[in-house]
């Protein structure tokens, strides 16, 4: 069932060359049960986008392949669709689109598959995958259980799932079900970026689908492509820091963009620290941030993991020293 010694180059969308000692792809719910019946200790891939691999892998890996789509029910205003695990986002989104299903357009474009799309919460410009969640089901790795998780038990946080915190490592996600709208879809252009593009487009009253062309316009216009120069998004997230601390901060550099949570919390962009730090495109080797967003890190040919890994520490240490604030990590680090 396993293959031996394979590369995992084409299944991470860094690029990394590690090799796994056995690898297997599985395509079905009982694939993975048969799998884990056997060996339990095992490492999940799924689209690769948000992980970073740094060494050869002893333990078996297996890709997530499960496809499907499908509608569950369908209501006045509004479907209820699953989608199996396997699925690439993008052409999930896409595929509610053509339907004209509301509520993911502005996740347009974003890497990965739809089974860890609710494990940090994927968002972006103003919608997040929490506020069209339904429910998602999941393979218990322990006791191969299938067990379906609610909105509220996956304990959807800023980039946090249940599933990267108390419950890591102890499911994998099978199919996620999803609320859509099918009639007065809500139209999120409140952030600047898709404002201008709009604009651009000679486009007044926007539809899902001119909202959707817009993100991927944006997208493609700051963030690199993973098939043409290795990357995984965006690598750390954005810190919320203290009123008190951003006012600090604030009187030093008053054009610093900020986000403001609450009376007492603001929403600070990781990648302007990463520039204001001086790193917007500097290379280290092969390893080196992208001059267009400095939120990417890239592997520009043949970077090792550890040499991604360790120029993402030097920023998180440059970044502590210039504003006191620490940055996480987004990504996955095997």
């Amino acid at each position: 069932m396993f293959q031996k010694n394979v590369s995992l180059k084409p299944y991470n969308t860094f690029g990394i060359d590690v090799i796994a000692e056995k690898f297997v792809e599985v395509t079905s719910a009982a694939m993975l049960s048969s799998i884990l019946s056997l060996n339990k200790d095992v490492i999940i891939l799924s689209g690769g986008s948000n992980i970073l691999l740094t060494k050869d892998l002893s333990k078996p890996v297996v890709l997530l392949k499960n496809k499907g789509i499908k509608i569950i029910d369908t209501f006045e205003d509004h479907v209820i669709v699953q989608a199996e695990a396997g699925e690439n986002w993008h052409d999930f989104v896409i595929w509610c689109l053509e339907k004209d299903f509301g509520g993911l357009e502005n996740l347009s474009l974003i890497p990965g598959n739809v089974g860890t799309s609710p494990m940090q919460n994927i968002g972006a410009y103003g919608v997040e995958i929490k506020d069209c969640f339904v429910s998602l089901e999941a393979m218990e790795i322990q006791t191969g259980n299938t067990v379906r998780f609610t909105k509220e038990e996956c304990d959807f946080g800023y980039r946090e799932s249940v599933f990267k915190n108390e419950l890591k490592g102890q499911y994998v996600i099978l199919n996620v079900t999803f609320k859509l709208t099918t009639i007065n879809h809500a139209i999120f252009d409140g952030y600047g970026a898709i404002k201008e593009q709009l604009k651009e487009d000679g486009i007044l009253n926007p539809t899902i689908q001119n909202i959707s062309d817009a993100v991927i316009k944006i997208r493609q216009s700051k963030l690199p492509d993973p098939k043409e120069i290795g990357n995984s998004g965006s690598f750390f997230k954005n810190p919320v820091i203290s009123e008190e601390h951003f006012k600090k901060i604030h009187s030093t550099y008053p054009n610093m963009p900020f986000y403001r949570i609450s009376e007492e919390f603001v929403k600070v962009p990781a990648g302007w620290l990463v520039e204001m730090s001086g790193f917007k495109g500097k290379r280290f080797g092969d390893a080196g941030i992208h001059k267009k967003q400095a939120l990417v890190l890239v592997n520009y040919d043949k970077a090792t993991g550890s040499e991604i890994l360790e120029v993402a520490r030097k920023i998180q240490k440059t970044v502590k020293q210039n504003f006191n604030i620490s940055l996480e990590m987004e990504v996955n680090i095997l």
